[in-house]
């Protein structure tokens, strides 16, 4: 597959997204970098995100919005979006979730100027109606496969991928972590990850039990670490505890 070059293609999974849809994508198309297509992928909502989406189709920016024929996660979804997106790069960004204007403009010149394909930036925490509740949440600014394993300091929302570089790849379809297990997928042949550690996405919490969320990823991270990159149960669990502590570290101090 040919891609587009200096394209960015933003994946884009929905699902009753109506509350907070319509200040994502103004996020998207209020950024300084212009070269963009928003990819969306209805997951099949029962909400007025459709109609969210349609007022937004007369924009300068391109967007493309596919309905799935049914309910099928949002791993499936972003896959499906990966597949329709034409863009040299595909930026990652959830539903609730909102960029600063210059994101992309300050990733893709970072990655051009370390000659990297994936990039990542700081977030910081809002709640429902947009008011900070968690300030910045400092990252590493080089990643790498055996840091990963151990801190998963990557943001979904915060990601630039070149495919140019890692290919036409897809997501692994996992029930939950699919994010975290496509990072390593595509760390793990010894690619390094650059980082902006300056906030560029905002992660919205939406209602429900950040401690609950928190205890499903940690099984999820076991899990991704023995069935998807085959690393021993030891050192898996080993890798889990240094998880737990860097976790505490980001959400309770």
């Amino acid at each position: 597959m040919e891609f587009i070059k200096d394209l960015v293609s933003v994946i884009i999974p929905v699902y009753n997204a109506e509350k907070f849809l319509e200040n994502t994508l103004f996020s998207v198309i209020n950024q300084t970098y212009r070269n963009i297509e928003i990819i969306l992928v209805d997951d099949c909502s029962k909400d007025n995100s459709a109609e969210i989406i349609n007022r937004y189709t007369s924009e300068q920016i391109k967007i493309v919005y596919y309905l799935q024929d049914m309910n099928k996660g949002a791993g499936a979804a972003r896959n499906k979006a990966l597949e329709l997106a034409k863009g040299q790069y595909v930026a990652f960004l959830d539903s609730d979730d909102v960029w600063l204007p210059q994101k992309i403009e300050r990733q893709i010149a970072l990655m051009k100027e370390k000659e990297t394909g994936f990039s990542y930036a700081a977030i910081e925490m809002i709640d429902e109606d947009g008011k900070l509740i968690k300030p910045k949440r400092h990252i590493k600014e080089v990643c790498d496969y055996n840091y990963l394993l151990h801190n998963t300091i990557i943001a979904t929302s915060s990601v630039v991928i070149d495919r140019s570089i890692f290919g036409d790849f897809r997501m692994p379809l996992r029930r939950g972590g699919q994010d975290y297990a496509t990072w390593l997928m595509l760390l793990r042949n010894g690619e390094v990850a650059y980082g902006i550690n300056e906030v560029l996405s905002q992660y919205r919490v939406v209602s429900g039990s950040l401690s609950s969320n928190k205890l499903k990823s940690i099984k999820q991270v076991w899990e991704i670490q023995i069935q998807d990159e085959k690393i021993g149960k030891v050192s898996a669990t080993l890798n889990v505890s240094h998880f737990i502590l860097n976790a505490l570290m980001k959400y309770l101090f």
